[in-house]
C-alpha cells in the first residue's frame, strides 16, 4: 500500500477497519475518531507525541510531555526523536499514576496548559497494570492537557463485557495506542493510533504528485500519504479485519476472558504454595511470583536456567525493590496442568 491505485481493496478495508476501531474506542458521532495503522505500540506512541507537538505549536506553544514512572520506554525515545524536552516522570507508588502527583505536576509546569501532554498506560509492561485513567482524564481537562493513553496491551480489554469497565475512562483520551499482537492474538505488525478528533490527522498530510495528484484527490480517491509516515507499506489491515470478521465482539471477548483467567488462577496457584510469593492479583493476565526466600540474583538464574534449558520463557520485572518473575498469559488454548507443569519447572530450580 502506498498508493489507492496500487491497493484500492486494501484501502477500502483499512478505512473500514479504522473507523470501526476508533468508535469502539472513542465512541461519539460516526466519523467523529479516526484511527491509523501502525507497526505497532512504539510507532504509535511516536505518532501521538508527534500530534501533541504539532497541535500545541499550532497554537504558539511548546509541548512539554508528562508520563507516569510505570510507562513505557518508547515515550522518552519518542520525545527525543522529536527534539522534545525530556518527559517529566509523575511518580507510580502503586505499579499506576498516582493522580495527586499528577495534578500537582501539571500545576507547578511553566508554560500555558495547551502546551501539556499527560501519558497514560492502561497494561503496564511490568505487571499489567492500568492506570486510573476517569481520574487522569479529570485531571487533563481541570488543566486543559492533551491526554494520550498507551494501551498497547489493556486495549483487548474492549472486546469483553467482564473486563471492559477496567477502562473507563479510555474514551476521553485525545489518542490512543493499541497493540492487537497481544489481546489480538494478531501476527506483528497489528498496531493502531486512533484519535478522538479526525482533524487531529491533518497534520500528517503530505503530498506528492506521484501518488496523491491534486486531480485524483479531488476526483474522491483516497489519500494514503496522509495516513502513515511510511510510504510503501503492507496491507497489516486485511488480518485484523478477517480476525474481527470471523470472531466478532463475542469471539475476542471470550479469548480476552479465558486468558485473564488463567491468569487469576496461576495467582492462586502461586499463592496456595507455600514455597512462592505471589505480587498481587493479576489486573489483567500478567502475574509477578517468586521463589520464597530467593534473592535477585536466583531469581535471574531460574529465569534464565529455563529459557536456555527450552522448558519455559518468563519474563521479569523490577518492583517494589525486588526482581520479580513474570508470566504473561496470552495463549487461550492454556491448560489447567500448564499452569500446574509450570510452577514445578520454577519450584524444580529454586532454593529448597
Amino acid at each position: 500500500m502506498d498508493s489507492w491505485d496500487q491497493a484500492p481493496a486494501a484501502s477500502a478495508l483499512e478505512a473500514l477497519l479504522t473507523a470501526t476501531l476508533a468508535a469502539e474506542v472513542h465512541g461519539g458521532p460516526e466519523g467523529a475518531a479516526d484511527a491509523l495503522i501502525t507497526t505497532g505500540g512504539t510507532e504509535s506512541n511516536q505518532l501521538a507525541l508527534l500530534l501533541a507537538r504539532e497541535q500545541a505549536a499550532a497554537h504558539g506553544h511548546a509541548l512539554h510531555v508528562l508520563v507516569g514512572a510505570n510507562a513505557h520506554h518508547s515515550l522518552g525515545r519518542a520525545a527525543w526523536l522529536l527534539g522534545l524536552p525530556e518527559p517529566v516522570t509523575v511518580p507510580a507508588p502503586a505499579g499506576v499514576l498516582d493522580p495527586a502527583a499528577l495534578d500537582e505536576a501539571l500545576t507547578e509546569l511553566p508554560g500555558p496548559p495547551g502546551g501539556f501532554l499527560v501519558a497514560a498506560t492502561a497494561g503496564t509492561t511490568d505487571a499489567g497494570l492500568v492506570d486510573p485513567l476517569t481520574d487522569i482524564a479529570d485531571l487533563c481537562a481541570a488543566h486543559g492537557a492533551r491526554l494520550h493513553v498507551d494501551a498497547a496491551y489493556g486495549a483487548g480489554l474492549l472486546f469483553s463485557d467482564v473486563h471492559r469497565a477496567k477502562l473507563h475512562g479510555l474514551d476521553r483520551a485525545d489518542s490512543v495506542t493499541l497493540d492487537l499482537h497481544k489481546l489480538g492474538w494478531q501476527p506483528a505488525a497489528a498496531g493502531v493510533l486512533t484519535v478522538r478528533a479526525t482533524a487531529d490527522l491533518d497534520v500528517l498530510g503530505h503530498r506528492a504528485d506521484y501518488l496523491n495528484a491534486d486531480d485524483d484527490t479531488e476526483a474522491g480517491l483516497p489519500d494514503l500519504l496522509g495516513r502513515s509516515l511510511r510510504t510503501t507499506r503492507r496491507p497489516d489491515a486485511l488480518k485484523i479485519a478477517v480476525t474481527l470478521k470471523a470472531l466478532g465482539r463475542a469471539g475476542l471477548g471470550a479469548l480476552v476472558d479465558q486468558v485473564c483467567d488463567r491468569a487469576r488462577e496461576f495467582a492462586d496457584l502461586v499463592a496456595a504454595h507455600p514455597g512462592f510469593e505471589l505480587h498481587d492479583k493479576p489486573a489483567i493476565s500478567t502475574v509477578l511470583f517468586r521463589p520464597a526466600g530467593a534473592d535477585d540474583d536466583h531469581i535471574a538464574y531460574v529465569r534464565r536456567k529455563l529459557l536456555t534449558d527450552g522448558t519455559a520463557v518468563l519474563g521479569r520485572a523490577q518492583l517494589d525493590g525486588r526482581r520479580w518473575l513474570k508470566a504473561t498469559l496470552l495463549n487461550p488454548h492454556t491448560r489447567p496442568e500448564d499452569l500446574v507443569a509450570l510452577l514445578t519447572l520454577v519450584e524444580g530450580t529454586s532454593p529448597r
